[in-house]
This record gives structure tokens, sequence and C-alpha cells, in this order.
């Protein structure tokens, strides 16, 4: 349980303080999502299949110390923790995670890739990216923004990912889904998706995701799950927006009704949230508690993730892998 607290205290603060000696290959940035377009982010592991993904701010009161050659040391209330820092293949350990637009016309309120200059990857850009890293990964992980249009996007994504199938791994894909849409990742091998309601209500996602839409999302959840299975849906779901735990657990109740596995999210403050605090520790203490239980009575296990977050666990506490 130990290794549980010290991740959420970790998550809580959001960054750690680098000191040591150089980390240059420990060091990841991100396209997509929250923490896109910031100074980069590493991973510590304590050990085993766990780990935590943390921002880099020198103004952090956690500090990592890099001892070399990936050992280090995190200095966190007084108490002291020894690990490794764990290379990102690309992102992520173990991983190709990549995002194929880095760019988007809409604007939830907590993302900032519509304000960043970002760019679409061409399709033989991100074959290469995987063969760089093939002999160091254990999926491929696919998400991205909408970059003209939620019709064009998938049409790109379902050809990013025909040009993928080469590689024989695993393939997990997250995007903004259309009516059919799973069935047409589903046709072309996919192995998990990922839907993200993103707000615990819809009055909630309403005020976060304008344009998008919230039936939407759940009608695609449900029919994923007919075709992928029970615990291969994974759906995001962010802690912070305003939401009360009762309204987190009413959610996560509905998505493991159907087999999907909620993702609960710490709030990364950034775009127009980037004045709202972290969740706090003791919330997402008790929340994992909550959502343990909800996920063992559905019958759904996070440890059998193949691809994306929930193979990964950075980001989040993770039933079955923290503790």
């Amino acid at each position: 349980m130990e290794w549980v607290r010290l991740k959420a205290r970790m998550l809580e603060a959001g960054s750690v303080r680098l000191s040591g000696e150089p980390a240059d290959e420990y060091i990841s940035r991100s396209a997509a999502g929250p923490s896109a377009g910031a100074p980069g982010s590493l991973f510590f592991s304590p050990g085993g299949s766990r780990r935590v993904r943390v921002g880099i701010d020198e103004k952090s009161p956690i500090e990592v110390v890099h001892r070399g050659s990936g050992a280090a040391d995190l200095l966190i209330d007084g108490k002291s923790a020894s690990g490794r820092l764990e290379p990102a293949a690309l992102h992520c350990p173990r991983q190709a995670y990549i995002t194929v637009s880095g760019t988007c016309i809409f604007h939830c309120r907590y993302c900032p890739v519509p304000t960043l200059p970002g760019r679409r990857k061409g399709i033989d850009e991100i074959v290469r990216m995987v063969e760089g890293v093939a002999d160091r990964i254990d999926c491929i992980s696919i998400t991205s923004g909408v970059a003209s249009s939620i019709e064009e996007e998938e049409a790109y994504v379902l050809d990013v990912v025909s040009a993928l199938c080469r590689f024989d791994l695993p393939i997990g894909v997250s995007i903004y889904p259309l009516p059919g849409t799973p069935a047409r990742l589903h046709a072309l091998g996919v192995a998990e998706v990922k839907f993200n309601v993103e707000a615990a209500t819809p009055e909630l996602f309403r005020k976060m995701c304008p344009g998008l839409s919230w039936d939407g999302i759940w009608e695609s959840l449900s029919s994923s799950v007919a075709l992928f299975g029970r615990g291969r849906v994974y759906s995001n779901v962010i802690v912070g927006l305003g939401e009360t735990d009762g309204d987190l657990a009413r959610v996560m109740e509905g998505l493991a009704a159907l087999g999907v596995i909620p993702v609960l999210r710490p709030l990364t403050p950034a775009a127009s949230l980037a004045g709202m605090p972290h969740p706090s520790a003791e919330r997402l203490l008790a929340l994992f508690e909550v959502h343990g239980e909800i996920l063992r009575r559905a019958g759904l296990d996070p440890r059998r993730a193949l691809t994306m977050c929930a193979a990964c666990t950075g980001c989040d506490l993770v039933s079955g892998r923290d503790a």
C-alpha cells in the first residue's frame, strides 16, 4: 500500500524536480492531451510493472535524483524510495504510443492542443517511428486530434492502422468515434479501443467539450464491447472538473456495467483550466478503492490490458497494478 500512497502524492503534485546525473534519454514529451507543449515528463518505477509519469518542474516539492544509468531515488515528504527511470519507447515504456494529428478543431476546455502548432504525421513517417522502436515494444497505441473533420480523421487513422498491421503487435486505438467506428476498427484487427466520456456527468461534458456528443460516445462504447469483448474497451474519466465523488462512482458503475473499464485520469490543469488544482492525494486514494470494488463486482481486470493507458498505468492509479 505504501506505493499507492506515494503515487497518489506524486499525481497530486503533478511534477518532480529532477537532479543528479544527465537524464535526457529518460525524458519524454507529449503531442496530445493536457501535457502537450509541456517541458517534458519522466517515468519513475519502484520495480516490477508499477510506474508513475510526472512532469518536470524545478519548483516541484518532490525531487527525483538520477544516480546514473537509470537508477534513481525519489525524495518525497521526508521519505526516500529507490527505483529506476524508465525510458519511453514512444511516449511511454514498452509501447509505440503515437499521436497521428497533433492538432484539433474542437476546443475541450482542459486541452491545449488546439492552440499549439501541431501537425499530422505521414503514414510512412509513423511506420518508420514504429520500426525504430520495434525491438523494445509490446504493442502499438494510436490516438489523434481532429485535424479537419471527424469523418476525415477516422478515415486517415484507418489507413494508419492498416499500415501498422505488418508489425504483428496488438494495436489499440483512441479517437473520437462515429457510428460504425468500432466495427471498422475491429475489421482491421484492432485489439482494444478507448472512447473517452471525459466528464462524470453529461452536463459537465457539454461544458467541457462543446460540439461533441456524450450520447454518441456511450453508443460507441456499448457497440464496442460486443465486438472487442468485456475488458477490451476503455474510457477516460477526468477527476477534478467539478464533479462529486458520487458522480464518479455512478459513471464508473455505468461503464463497468457495459463491460467497459473506466480509466480515472487526474486532471492536468491546462488550457482554460490552467488555474484549477490537481486532485488531492486523499481523494485519489478514496476513489482508487471505489474504482477497484466496481471493477471487481463487474469481473473486469485492468491487468489484462494489452495497449494504451491501462497497460501503461503511468498517469493513473490502477486497480490490480498499483496495489
